[in-house]
């Protein structure tokens, strides 16, 4: 059982939020969905929190209004096991209005920061020795989507 759930604000468009990581993770689920009652911070009717879950972990997504942003201080990381999984997702955040940063980090549309990685990121990283290590690193820092190959090349492996 999972004891920890993100909570997620976002400005007044939480069901799109969702709605767009249900299309980009295929297992993705969407759950619970409160409305506003009368009385409540928005108009009677408007979403204020969804659950659902992505890859097997659980979220909230809220509807708080424009008083807080995303930062890159919390950001998901997703380890995939090919090339070929890195860059459908890659591609999906990109093309519905993401933004690349670097070393496997994204900006989604909505400004939440993910790392799209391999699912041996650490193993890739510290190279088959401590200068192959060094060279991955380099690498990866030239990098803004990762590529598998060319980090098991720098790290020696390849």
């Amino acid at each position: 059982m999972q004891t920890i759930k993100p909570f997620l604000w976002f400005n007044m468009n939480a069901e799109e939020a969702v709605n767009f990581y249900a299309s980009v993770f295929p297992d993705a689920k969407i759950g619970v969905i409160s409305r506003c009652g009368l009385g409540g911070p928005w108009p009677e009717g408007t979403v204020l929190t969804i659950d659902f879950e992505i890859l097997g972990m659980k979220f909230i997504a809220l509807n708080g209004g424009p008083e807080y942003k995303f930062t890159d201080a919390v950001s998901f990381m997703v380890p995939c096991e090919t090339q070929a999984e890195i860059d459908e997702l890659w591609e999906k955040f990109i093309s519905s209005g993401g933004t690349e940063v670097a070393c496997g980090w994204l900006h989604d549309k909505f400004g939440l920061s993910w790392q799209i990685t391999p699912a041996n990121i650490g193993e890739l990283l510290a190279g088959k020795d401590a200068e192959g290590g060094k060279r991955a690193m380099q690498a990866m820092m030239q990098m803004k989507k990762l590529d598998i190959r060319e980090l098991q090349r720098a790290g020696g492996f390849a």
